[in-house]
């Protein structure tokens, strides 16, 4: 019995030996479940299980293979779109990185801007201070090859990816010039080009005029640096051009307006998903502003360019000139991951300081002045081609320009026909530029800058705005 009971003992010794295995391995499964539960919610869904089956399923059965980051990133896409919010997006490694770059205030290249022209790319300005301005390149340089790369054909994109580096690298480039040089041959170093969102310039009358194409990480530093080389030149009045401004970060503008809004005012509330946290942001001014100022605006202004009108035009007594703006009253944060990705998700609402929600309806203007018809044509695509023969909403386009031009077009809208070439020849000799009489990127081109040209004298919301800044400053 002993020896039967001796072998009794040791079995069950094993069996509770097992049975304490089991359930501690039970336990460490049960608990790392709950935990996973607990830190990824979205596991306790039922549709995550469609998710993980079909992420098996690609993984093991896909007849050509799969990445698994690929399907990760796609199913992140996917349930961001599934929202039907243009706003917010997922955005994978290095479109994130190029999102967070565009509000950087440089980036690492040579310091050129680019235009594509009949397949091939311009530079059309020579940006101040960056490795280009210290090189023989000129604006009107066409592009040949890029490390040894031929760029016609290529997308702008791709062009860009291979001037920018890493800092202190350098890049070989070939460049045609009109004239007896030909093909030039260059090395050039790489280096930092900075992103500038502000301009600056004195007009007529002392009215010192800023324009803010964007609001990135350096703005509210570019606008004070222009604020103060305008005060040293006398201005005695400010006009603030937002026109076609897409917006851009909250922080900046919020920085901004405090030059503007008295102390202790609300420049702007933002308010987060089922109003149980708001944000209200008043001025903390340092200095009085006592200038006359006002504001350009149009369909375009949107966003944080938004967020400013409204706070000058409520609380900082400003005239805002133009048209209704575009009406974007949502905010998005955005957050980027280890590997670059980028998620921009809409988060809050904003709301101006007496508590408008000017979501899809835009601001107001206090005087409203269109722009003229020219102004609101449709752009010319790049790689343009039109000759006799054509017809169609871009030869109606064509036309309408070289009429605002002076040109006599015929009355045969959308056909273009021999009255229209012989109107494209005459612009082309004008600015001589080869004359075939037909379409294309480089006279498409020089059409649109004479256009903008005509648009700079005549500006009629501009011109309001001066002469109410006129008016201002006698009465002050």
């Amino acid at each position: 019995m002993s020896v039967f009971g001796g072998q009794a003992v040791k079995q069950r010794r094993r069996v509770s030996i097992a049975l304490l295995l089991v359930i501690a391995v039970g336990a460490g499964f049960a608990g790392g479940r709950i935990s996973m539960l607990v830190q990824y919610p979205v596991m306790k869904e039922a549709a995550f299980k469609n998710l993980s089956y079909a992420y098996n399923e690609i993984m093991n059965r896909y007849l050509n293979g799969a990445q698994a980051k690929a399907l990760v990133d796609g199913a992140a896409e996917g349930m961001v779109a599934s929202l039907g919010d243009p706003y917010s997006v997922y955005m994978t490694g290095e479109k994130g990185e190029q999102f967070v770059q565009s509000y950087e205030d440089h980036f690492v290249g040579i310091g050129v801007e680019i235009r594509e022209e009949d397949g091939e790319f311009v530079i059309e300005k020579i940006i101040k201070g960056t490795p280009a301005s210290k090189s023989e390149l000129k604006a009107g340089d066409t592009f040949v090859t890029v490390e040894g790369k031929r760029t016609t054909g290529i997308e702008l994109t791709d062009l860009k990816a291979l001037l920018q580096g890493k800092e202190g690298t350098k890049v070989k480039i070939s460049v045609r010039r009109e004239g007896p040089n030909g093909t030039i041959d260059l090395t050039i170093p790489r280096g930092a080009v900075p992103v500038l969102t502000v301009s600056y310039e004195m007009k007529p009358n002392n009215v010192g005029e800023i324009t803010i194409s964007r609001f990135a990480e350096k703005t509210a530093d570019e606008f004070d640096a222009a604020i103060d080389a305008l005060q040293k030149k006398g201005m005695k009045s400010l006009l603030l051009d937002l026109r076609g401004n897409p917006g851009g970060l909250l922080e900046p503008t919020i920085e901004l307006a405090n030059r503007f809004v008295p102390k202790g005012k609300t420049i702007v509330q933002v308010v987060y998903k089922d109003e149980q946290h708001v944000i209200t942001h008043t001025s903390n001014q340092k200095e009085p502003w006592t200038l006359p100022i006002v504001i350009l605006v149009d369909a375009h202004t949107a966003s944080s360019a938004e967020v400013l009108t409204a706070a000058l035009k409520e609380d900082a007594g400003a005239q805002v000139v133009g048209e209704k703006t575009f009406g974007k009253g949502i905010v998005q944060n955005f957050r980027q991951l280890k590997d670059g990705s980028v998620l921009k998700l809409t988060e809050a609402q904003w709301r101006t300081p007496k508590g408008s929600w000017i979501h899809k309806k835009g601001i107001e203007p206090t005087v409203v002045v269109a722009p003229p018809d020219y102004a609101l044509l449709p752009g010319l695509p790049t790689g343009l081609k039109l000759k006799v023969g054509d017809y169609g909403d871009q030869v109606v386009t064509v036309q309408k320009m070289l009429q605002v031009l002076g040109y006599k077009v015929g009355a045969s809208f959308g056909i273009y026909d021999a009255d229209t070439e012989n109107a494209v020849r005459a612009f082309q000799s004008n600015e001589k530029l080869p004359v075939t009489g037909a379409m294309n990127d480089k006279t498409a081109y020089h059409m649109v800058s004479r256009l903008s040209d005509k648009f700079k004298v005549e500006d009629p919301q501009q011109n309001k705005a001066m002469s109410l800044l006129e008016t201002a400053m006698k009465q002050k």
